[in-house]
């Protein structure tokens, strides 16, 4: 029998931990509650989870400060998650894509959004698990070294300067794509669909999100970046050799 999928619900609020909680056990899912920043952490630091539901607005530790942790490493450094806020400027959920949130949803949220949203988040997940072994087993793996920079498809692997770069799924993808056609102007939203596969809500200001964050751990200076540059109007490149 198939293990059934693990879901931490980090929620204040008990009326929506608890419809979460509800629903995503219908679906299948095994929860776990956390009602605070703190005691969310203690849990991403002893158990990994198939997904993390996480409310921006949480007490003693908040949600970004807690995605940042769980992005600098860990059992759950790939682990996707979706962010839930009450917010609806863009600029907070964009803070929150680029601290390391996978989706975000803003309340009031319909039952079968959010629903589908974990779904998407998943199947993407374990898209990208199944496309890394594939690549880990077979032959013929690829390995590009540009300058100071080596990406090493086999080992799903990014070194700079002979240090190991830990990145997640979203950014190791992203890399990997504009780096195998230097030179190839992308546009956000074919990198959306390369990077997302299509199985996501999210807008194109994610794929905005996603290289701030790619550009702090490959790039010796962000502001003048050598790998990924900004073509203005039209998307991204891997720079030319």
């Amino acid at each position: 029998m198939t293990d059934s999928p693990r879901a931490l619900i980090v929620e204040d609020e008990q009326h929506i931990r608890d419809l979460i909680t509800l629903h995503l056990g219908l679906e299948g899912f095994s929860c776990t509650p956390a009602s605070d920043g703190r005691q969310a952490l203690a849990t991403l630091n002893e158990q990994a989870f198939d997904i993390i539901v996480l409310d921006l607005m949480i007490p003693s530790v908040d949600g970004l400060a807690v995605c940042r942790s769980v992005r600098r490493g860990g059992p759950n450094l790939h682990t996707p998650i979706l962010m839930l806020t009450a917010r609806r400027e863009e600029s907070d959920k964009v803070l929150g894509l680029e601290s390391g949130a996978d989706d975000y949803l803003t309340k009031p949220f319909g039952v079968r959004e959010f629903v589908a949203r974990v779904r998407a988040l998943l199947r993407r997940a374990h898209s990208n698990a199944g496309a890394q072994s594939a690549q880990a087993g077979g032959p013929g793996a690829e390995l590009y070294r540009v300058r100071n920079l080596e990406i090493d498809l086999a080992r799903h692997r990014v070194r700079v300067d002979g240090a190991e770069a830990d990145l997640t799924t979203q950014e190791f993808n992203l890399l990997h794509t504009l780096a195998s056609r230097p030179g190839i102007v992308f546009t956000r939203e074919a990198l959306l669909n390369s990077v997302w596969k299509g199985n996501t809500f999210v807008t194109e200001r994610s794929v905005d999100a996603l290289v701030k964050r790619l550009r702090k751990k490959i790039e010796p200076d962000t502001v003048t970046p050598q790998y990924i540059l900004t073509v203005w109007g039209s998307g991204y490149k891997f720079a030319d050799e």
